[in-house]
């Protein structure tokens, strides 16, 4: 069974959206415009991702993040074009992390202690999974398989039964669904959250400037949308 956006995030939402993004380096045109309260242009311009890479970034956050009821899915707030942001980035190239040695096998308490970057970690991880679909479904990759396969390959990963000849497929997996959370949740300015689909799902107002008149409306529910670090009311989606 598909996992449900809200069992797959609670936690994460409840630790608060406004920090996920902490350590994340924006473009410096958006950053500059948010020094501006300007809207930053929204684009679906892939930058890193190849176009087999941005396919099975659509397909996948989709499934761990599924339109519903209650709003858009990861496809739609922009989580694959924000992993493609990231990956190109200081964190893709872990510019900020040890990454000399020595190589050993690590336990699960101590992170992450692969070699590999995480645009590296994607990479091959990606061009692996495609290539189990291919073989195992009649030549097709991750992104042209149905839903329900497409959940299987997924949970396959996650539990570490699938063999990607290389790059570990549960470190890949917790690496995803990290990535995707932060992508669900973060500030737009960095490219997801469309439309504040995250925090309009947690009931985060985001860091508005002035409080102060809501304060004393005890017990009434807050009615202001969501605004970002650019100062808007809101992302437009444009699809590149």
């Amino acid at each position: 069974m598909a996992p449900t956006r809200r069992d797959l995030f609670r936690t994460t939402a409840a630790m608060g959206a406004a920090g996920i993004a902490s350590w994340l380096a924006p473009p410096a045109a958006a950053a500059a415009e948010a020094q501006s309260l300007l809207p930053p242009a929204v684009a679906d311009t892939f930058t890193w991702a190849t176009e087999a890479e941005r396919a099975f970034l659509e397909a996948a956050v989709d499934r761990l993040i599924p339109a519903d009821d209650l709003g858009p899915g990861g496809r739609e707030a922009g989580v694959a074009f924000f992993i493609d942001q990231q990956m190109g980035g200081p964190f893709g190239r872990a510019e900020r992390w040890y990454m000399a040695g020595p190589w050993k096998e690590g336990t699960d308490t101590q992170g992450y202690q692969l070699k590999l970057t995480p645009a590296q970690l994607y990479r091959r991880s990606i061009a692996a999974i495609d290539a189990y679909c291919a073989a195992r479904y009649g030549g097709k990759a991750f992104a042209r398989l149905d839903a329900k396969t497409q959940d299987e390959v997924l949970h396959g990963l996650e539990k570490g039964d699938i063999d990607l000849d290389g790059p570990p497929a549960k470190d890949f997996f917790e690496m995803l669904v990290q990535n995707a959370t932060e992508g669900f949740f973060a500030d737009p300015i960095y490219g997801g959250n469309r439309d504040f689909a995250g925090w309009k799902l947690v009931g985060f107002p985001g860091p508005r400037y002035n409080y102060v008149d809501e304060i004393k409306q005890f017990g009434k529910p807050y009615p202001l949308p969501p605004v970002g670090l650019a100062g808007r009311e809101g992302v437009p989606l444009r699809r590149g």
